[in-house]
């Protein structure tokens, strides 16, 4: 049983002053387009089209995590999803992706986390899948990505819930707000660059921080449907 959380706190400071999680990628709200994917309703667009459409969910339910001000936007955009949404919301805003990601452990109901950004429009659902097989079959507290010669992809990734927050929790309150804290502080399966190329596409990282980057991402959603 997995929770998928989405982190929507930033504050999107390069995007200019919309809340990106709520901009739309073809018509699509950037946070829905994720929770979309994760449910098995998004449209056919690779890498995992086939998953990421095929009605087969890789969570058992939501959790969002996000800032008082955007829980109203981020719930219409929700509207409908077919999962369960839990809120995770930060009470203390602007303390980064490690208070994020301990937020949404926390508001988690499953043994698992899947964590993913709210600004990772192409998050391929099957890789996810694996990762959490992966962590399921080591025992490990955790499996993180990382592609080679770059950091550890950690707001992609999948968390066993009770250590992944108690190791936020620790790391914060001696005042270290960098996300690597967290995978210092659990027994951490690497994903490294070979297994990733063999199981998805390094566009299952993409994010979308700028205004240019978000029409590229309409481009390659358009491109993808089209193609479907």
């Amino acid at each position: 049983m997995t929770t998928g959380a989405i982190l929507a706190g930033g504050r999107s400071t390069r995007f200019g002053d919309a809340d990106k999680s709520v901009a739309p990628i073809a018509g699509v709200p950037m946070v829905r387009r994720v929770a979309d994917r994760l449910a098995g309703t998004d449209g056919p667009v690779p890498p995992g089209a086939d998953r990421a459409s095929g009605g087969d969910a890789v969570v058992d339910e939501l959790a969002v995590n996000c800032r008082p001000d955007q829980r109203d936007a981020i719930a219409e955009a929700l509207s409908g999803v077919p999962l369960p949404v839990r809120w995770a919301i930060d009470e203390e805003p602007d303390l980064g992706p490690l208070a994020g990601i301990g937020n949404a452990c926390r508001a988690a109901t499953e043994p698992y986390a899947v964590v993913v950004a709210c600004d990772m429009p192409f998050v391929d659902p099957a890789f996810l899948a694996a990762m959490r097989e992966a962590v399921a079959e080591s025992g490990a507290e955790a499996a993180v990505p990382r592609l080679e010669d770059r950091w550890y992809q950690t707001t992609q990734a999948v968390y066993a819930t009770e250590p992944a927050a108690e190791a936020c929790q620790r790391a914060l309150d001696r005042g270290d707000r960098k996300v690597l804290a967290l995978v210092d502080q659990v027994d951490a399966v690497v994903v490294d660059d070979e297994a990733i190329r063999s199981l998805t596409t390094e566009q299952t990282f993409a994010n979308v921080n700028t205004r240019s980057e978000l029409d590229e991402a309409e481009r390659a959603v358009a491109a993808a449907v089209d193609a479907a």
